[in-house]
């Protein structure tokens, strides 16, 4: 017998080529699976709520994995955590959940979290964790630009040109711009994004900062839906998966 649990996680996306296995590199998800049929001694199969690229972090990745029924939360943890050795990947917490609850198609809601460092000088403590932008930005013009793409929209101009999914409308419930010290950051919430979707709005918005753009430049964008009308495709190292929500899951 088997209980599902799922798990939340952060990670440093810097040494993987994204959380999805792949034959070119080491995955996030390849490190959790490998830990895991370590711990029980055959393969375990983790499915992720969400496909981050490489050299995308993550503070709040949700994944669901299926083991015996005598483990509990803390051992699942604390164990996974140790097999996983030195890789910068980290077990935050653990919940037994019905078998129903699936990491990725149980989800109500994403929100990811991109961070510009806006000032001329170069970041050290934040390196390949920021998108360092040399030149200052304009946090309430790009507040007001973001605010054109809020809502029920078709997103072709700002999803990546390879993206596979059917239909490119989405619902975006949150687009917020805050300002934390030297930097920008955008917090973006919807129940589900398209392939660089955060990364393309959010190089977009950096040119309505710079006084490239208007915020009417961005309405025209969103409308004409064609990618190469749009801003160009943010760094990954300024994103980060912050959370994934589930009806009746308070993760604390």
């Amino acid at each position: 017998m088997t209980q599902r649990f799922l798990i939340s996680i952060e990670y440093d996306g810097a040494p993987f080529v994204g959380w999805q296995r792949q034959a070119n590199g080491i995955s996030v998800q390849q490190v959790i699976e490998e830990a895991a049929s370590q711990l029980c001694g055959h393969a375990i199969q983790v499915q992720g709520a969400g496909r981050t690229d490489s050299g995308v972090h993550a503070t709040g990745q949700v994944a669901h994995l299926d083991l015996p029924e005598k483990f509990d939360k803390n051992r699942v943890i604390k164990a996974l955590n140790a097999l996983m050795g030195d890789w910068p990947v980290t077990i935050l917490q653990a919940r037994a959940v019905e078998e129903s609850i699936h990491a990725r198609f149980s989800a109500t809601s994403r929100k990811y979290l991109y961070r510009i460092l806006a000032r001329q000088t170069p970041p050290a403590l934040a390196l390949g964790r920021v998108w360092h932008h040399p030149q200052p930005l304009d946090a309430a013009a790009m507040q007001q630009a973001a605010s054109r793409l809020l809502g029920k929209h078709d997103f072709t101009s700002f999803r990546a040109t390879r993206c596979q999914a059917e239909s490119a409308t989405r619902t975006l419930d949150e687009l917020r711009i805050e300002i934390v010290g030297a930097e920008i950051h955008l917090h973006v919430a919807a129940r589900s994004f398209l392939h660089h979707q955060v990364r393309n709005i959010t190089g977009t918005l950096a040119l309505v900062g710079a006084g490239k753009w208007s915020a009417d430049d961005v309405s025209t964008a969103l409308a004409a839906r064609d990618r190469s009308v749009a801003g160009p495709t943010a760094p990954a190292e300024g994103l980060y998966l912050s959370r994934v929500n589930y009806a009746g899951i308070n993760w604390s």
